[in-house]
């Protein structure tokens, strides 16, 4: 095996995209670390007259504003808020943000060597390739706890005689859902809304009170007669915490609670995607569970769970909602949890490939046989001119101050036009209430942390920071943690090569212990793992154990005691393999004329029953259709990089073209 440093090297189209799809929650890294996004909540596309609407999208009378509000306090007021957030905001100035030269804006980003990503295994010959060109070219399907790989291939719901039958979707109007849906979400002052059953049976009845319960989880009907008519009047049952907690007394004994289905979507991360089919269910998006994140300029296929909401119900959102499908519905006792996936596998269409067809099989035998190096991708270190892991270096510093800037000064580089205008403001005034102003979307990072210094004041960040959800605050700490594992492998690699030494560190068990003299022959590089920084690991017994110590002395931590004050911020470290073998590997090089056509079917195809794509022996362009299996937490970018020999950085792709292949 060879290693190679990383070479500069031209690309006539070359551009990858920094998303990548990979795990929130390692299995490789011993101790699990959950790695969450700040979600934002965006208006679903693809409403249909059939499906339940959403506020924004229907015209009606303005809100009153009750006795009860003008008496809110200022924590009455960010609950209420957060709460009318939820219900939907669409991002304003985002299709201003698509004018812009995005080449422009990532001038100030980072490259690969700045992340501590310089070195190769292989010793092929680079070539260039176009990534995510159309974000069909990238598809993800998770592996299950089972080890199979999750397909859509299943729409038909099972039959449950419990159910209610498909009225309850069109019975009641437009208008009535309208008035149904601001009386759950406590839109009004109304306490109930009345429903005039015109063809009064018990049967029309029946369906009108299922149709209510069944969509607005949290409301109770009743009928009663009025002036000779008849009306089913829904109100409240349980006040606000009905809509997380789905109606018990509904749901029959003998089924299990969760609801499994496999979600296809396309073009939406996963917070994105729960957001928007915890909309149109009118529930918390909190009741649905996953074992891993997907990003969202891809095509991915995954398990979802969600706490006593039927099949039926969930396959109904197929005639409602574009880019996704629901199905493969099962009724389980458990929900899924975060770590239970054991991969993900891919499908990437590397797109007008200048590379000979030898060199893409020397470069896709390097990477069955070989691997790549483990490194975290660009993704986990952020777009703009402040890396995340600056921000995580401040919180092990205890720097609160330099926490707060870095989160909220203005920088170059990708960002929402609002974004911007906040930071702006906050440099102009040091206002957290003016700048959270400027923010139509306050449930990002920034907003939130000017939520806090709102309610606790300037002199007391580390309590605004709290308000940060926890998961997205050690994100910060994990990008860290990313940061000085890169320069460490990377530094490792170049002063041993690709071969065990004594004194490196292999896991037995979940317990790391060192190779001793005697005992190198016994593993290879493969075996090796390389620790994140923290209190409960061990370093290994050689040079690298002191590049570890300088890098963090220069960072001014101790690495003796990687303790902090505030116990979350504690890093107990956790171990990572420096080499990973892709699993399943094939690859095959095609040629096409067409840029625009797909070049292989996904599963909502073969669900359609479209026949696979027909290739000419010749074209005007070539392309390499890879599929290979990844283990949680490891960054397909990483795999594809070792392929092409290039940097995967955005900036690295925007400056050497011209034109940015969104």
């Amino acid at each position: 095996m060879e290693m190679t440093e990383m070479t500069g090297m031209s690309l006539k189209r070359g551009c990858l995209s920094m998303e990548d799809d990979d795990s929130a929650a390692p299995t490789e890294e011993i101790k699990k670390q959950k790695v969450s996004e700040c979600c934002l909540t965006k208006r679903p596309d693809g409403l249909q007259n059939d499906c339940l609407p959403n506020r924004e999208n229907v015209p009606g009378p303005p809100e009153p504003v009750s006795a009860k509000r003008g008496k809110m306090t200022s924590d009455d007021q960010l609950e209420e808020e957060e709460e009318e957030e939820e219900d939907g905001l669409s991002e304003e100035g985002e299709e201003e943000e698509e004018a812009e030269s995005f080449a422009d804006m990532m001038k100030h980003g980072l490259t690969e060597l700045d992340v501590g990503i310089t070195k190769f295994v292989s010793s092929h010959q680079g070539f260039s390739g176009i990534l995510k060109e159309r974000y069909s070219d990238f598809v993800v399907h998770e592996i299950g706890k089972d080890g199979q790989i999750s397909h859509l291939d299943d729409l038909s719901v099972p039959v449950d005689e419990e159910d209610p039958s498909e009225d309850v979707f069109t019975i009641l109007t437009a208008e009535e859902k309208q008035q149904l849906e601001e009386l759950q979400l406590f839109k009004n002052k109304e306490t109930s809304v009345a429903i005039e059953v015109i063809e009064d049976t018990k049967e029309k009845r029946t369906i009108i009170h299922q149709a209510i319960k069944s969509l607005f989880p949290g409301l109770e009907t009743k009928t009663e007669d009025r002036e000779g008519r008849k009306y089913i009047v829904a109100y409240h049952a349980a006040g606000k915490k009905a809509l997380a907690n789905p109606r018990k007394h509904s749901w029959p004994k003998s089924r299990g609670s969760y609801c499994h289905f496999v979600l296809y979507k396309e073009n939406k991360d996963t917070m994105d995607a729960i957001n928007v089919l915890s909309k149109y269910l009118r529930v918390k998006p909190n009741i649905f569970s996953y074992m891993g994140t997907k990003d969202k300029r891809a095509i991915t296929v995954q398990e979802i769970a969600v706490l006593k909401i039927t099949a039926q119900r969930l396959a109904h959102l197929n005639k409602c909602l574009m880019n996704f499908k629901l199905g493969n519905f099962s009724y389980q006792k458990n929900p899924l949890k975060l770590g239970e996936l054991q991969g993900n596998h891919f499908t990437v269409v590397l797109r007008n490939i200048t590379g000979t067809d030898d060199q893409v099989q020397q470069a896709m035998n390097s990477l069955k046989e070989i691997g790549f190096i483990n490194y975290y991708g660009m993704q986990r270190f952020g777009t703009t001119a402040v890396p995340t892991y600056q921000v995580g270096r401040a919180i092990l510093q205890n720097s609160w101050t330099e926490v707060m800037d870095l989160i909220l000064k203005p920088r170059s580089g990708a960002e929402k036009g609002y974004l911007v205008k906040c930071r702006e403001e906050w440099a102009k005034t040091k206002d957290p209430a003016a700048a959270l102003r400027k923010l139509p979307v306050k449930r990002c990072v920034e907003g939130q942390l000017l939520r806090g210094l709102s309610k606790y004041g300037m002199k007391n960040i580390v309590s605004a920071f709290g308000i940060i959800p926890r998961n997205n605050r050690l994100m910060y700490i994990h990008s860290y943690q990313s940061y000085v594992w890169n320069n460490m492998v990377s530094k490792r690699i170049e002063d041993y090569g690709l071969k065990p030494v004594p004194g490196d560190l292999v896991l037995k068990g979940a317990t790391a212990t060192y190779i001793e003299e005697e005992d190198v022959d016994n593993y290879s590089i493969h075996d090796v793992v390389m620790p994140l920084p923290g209190f409960d690991i061990i370093y290994p017994k050689h040079k690298i154990s002191e590049a570890y110590r300088e890098m963090l002395t220069a960072d001014n931590l101790d690495i003796d005691n990687m303790r902090h004050k505030i116990r979350d911020y504690s890093l107990s470290g956790a171990y990572r393999k420096i080499i990973i073998r892709p699993q399943n590997v094939s690859w095959e090089v095609v040629a096409y004329d067409d840029p625009k056509i797909p070049l292989f079917n996904t599963d909502v195809d073969n669900l359609e029953g479209k026949p696979p794509p027909v290739f000419a022996s010749e074209g005007k362009y070539r392309a390499l259709k890879m599929d290979f299996s990844l283990p949680p937490s490891t960054y397909a970018t990483m795999a594809i990089r070792e392929v092409l020999k290039m940097d995967t950085s955005i900036k690295n792709q925007t400056q050497m073209n011209t034109t940015w292949l969104r």
